[in-house]
């Protein structure tokens, strides 16, 4: 398809030649400015213990055999092994799946579109019954940390009011994933939009968006 480019927003990607921060708390971060991001957190009960136990440990294990910087070959092996792991298990439907629920699901959405276009820009989101993914660029403003921080926080306490619940809503970390270029960017704009039924998920059980941009290139 032939696309103009003054109809899309300027999108950053991954640059190999500039500087990355790199951080880790529970898993490794790589940070651009400004740059798009595939990003998933979930609830704090949607993967047992046991799994992610077994998960953490083949992870480390191949991380050590392979120490970063990665090739993109190297990176892609990392996704297939690990990351599409975690999106079967929760796909898998454990745990509460508390954004199953219109309402916390709302809670959830409301939160993302607050400070859309203002501190970050929302390409894509989908809210599953115990995760989400969203596809999205910061702004100058707001590191990735303090925008997904401040979306867990809110929405965590706001919906633990509503169900009259105390403790962890989210699990602590989330992952996130330097989006490298244009084809990678739409991939991950149709595994969102695929995501609920490829979990098989019928209707009203998660809630989805897209800009309107990325809805005309996917169509």
């Amino acid at each position: 398809m032939e696309l103009d480019p003054s109809a899309y927003p300027a999108l950053k990607f991954f640059d190999a030649f500039a500087e990355v921060e790199k951080s880790q708390n529970r898993l490794p971060h790589w940070r651009q400015d400004q740059a798009a991001y595939f990003v998933t957190y979930r609830l704090h009960d949607s993967v047992p213990e046991m799994l992610m136990n077994t998960w953490r440990i083949e992870r480390d294990q191949w991380c050590e055999k392979h120490p970063r910087p990665w090739s993109a070959d190297t990176e892609a092996d990392y996704h297939k092994q690990f990351s599409s792991v975690i999106d079967r298990h929760l796909d898998d439907g454990h745990g509460s799946c508390l954004l199953r629920e219109p309402a916390n699901a709302g809670i959830v959405a409301g939160a993302f579109h607050h400070y859309d276009q203002r501190n970050y820009l929302l390409h894509a989101w989908v809210i599953m019954p115990n995760h989400v993914h969203v596809l999205v660029s910061p702004g100058e403003v707001d590191s990735l940390n303090r925008i997904v921080a401040g979306w867990k926080r809110f929405t965590g306490t706001r919906i633990n009011a509503r169900t009259g619940a105390s403790g962890a809503f989210w699990q602590k970390d989330y992952f996130d994933r330097l989006i490298r270029d244009w084809d990678h960017f739409m991939n991950v704009a149709r595994y969102i939009r695929r995501n609920p039924v490829n979990a098989k998920l019928p209707v009203g059980s998660f809630v989805a968006y897209e800009a309107p941009w990325v809805e005309r290139v996917l169509s």
